[in-house]
């Protein structure tokens, strides 16, 4: 490869616009029991930490939150009250620790 091209392909690879870095909107809903008082969302894109995506109760009962996902699979769960569970609309699951099962979606 000659040198005149090769500041071109360097600034190919290193584009902020490819696919896998840009982050859309995900939409997430969990139908909790009636009586739970919080729902939130954990998983590898908010290193599964449990304080940092509280969902929103809707009028009809459903949990709600929105996060921007970069393309690729992603593993969650949701907590209810503190208690993990899956999400029974998700594409598979998987096992992660400490919570056992974790639910898994692709984004593209």
């Amino acid at each position: 490869m000659n040198n005149t091209l090769s500041p071109v392909f360097e600034r190919s690879t290193l584009s902020p616009y490819l696919a896998s870095r840009m982050a859309k909107p995900v939409n997430f809903y969990c139908y909790a029991k009636s009586g739970a008082k919080s729902v939130r969302l954990v998983g590898d894109f908010n290193d599964w930490d449990i304080t940092s995506l509280p969902m929103q109760q809707q009028p009809d009962g459903w949990w709600f939150v929105q996060v921007q996902l970069t393309h690729g699979h992603h593993q969650y769960l949701f907590l209810v009250d503190g208690k993990p569970a899956v999400d029974p609309h998700a594409t598979g699951t998987v096992r992660v620790e400490p919570f056992g099962k974790a639910s898994v979606i692709a984004v593209s």
